[in-house]
């Protein structure tokens, strides 16, 4: 059997984990997706915000030049910052990143690099930066369903592609 790779399917599954993203912190009020709910201090709006500067910055900087703009700590939301407006930036963003990369053969080189950000590590390839961006999101994501947890006890359900409701105990 062989299985090929390319930057359509890897694409595919990294979006399946940027809608469990959307779909973890849906329904959540204002206050909520404000509120530190772990002892490290981040907020899920701030980790929804973090989250579309880290697609922005992959995507848009590293893999098609754009302008790169530090904008502070990227989990500390501003008092006027929209909730509303912050979840569909996320899924906007998400989807214009995957626009941008999508043409590009998974050995592209990145166009941008920050030679002073990371230290030595460097992705080579769309591949590489493919790959990081789809960890960096699952895990986030896992972060997002324990806190989810944590304040309502649902977490995301695979197989329904959804949250699912607390369990009984």
């Amino acid at each position: 059997m062989c299985i090929t790779i390319d930057t359509p399917t890897l694409l595919t599954e990294l979006a399946a984990q940027q809608r469990r993203i959307v779909g973890i912190v849906a329904n959540l009020d204002d206050a909520t997706m404000r509120r530190p709910i772990l002892p490290s201090g981040w907020s899920c709006g701030g980790m929804i915000q973090h989250l579309t500067r880290m697609t922005n910055f992959w995507f848009r900087t590293v893999m098609s030049g754009d302008q790169f703009v530090a904008e502070g700590d990227d989990f500390a939301l501003a008092d006027g910052v929209s909730i509303v407006e912050l979840v569909e930036h996320y899924s906007l963003d998400t989807a214009r990143g995957h626009d941008l990369v999508r043409h590009l053969p998974l050995v592209a080189p990145p166009v941008w690099w920050p030679a002073d950000l990371f230290g030595p590590w460097r992705p080579h390839s769309l591949f590489d930066v493919l790959q990081h961006v789809i960890v960096e999101t699952a895990t986030h994501a896992g972060h997002l369903d324990a806190t989810r947890e944590l304040i309502d006890g649902r977490t995301w359900s695979y197989s329904l592609d959804r949250l699912a409701d607390p369990v009984s105990s």
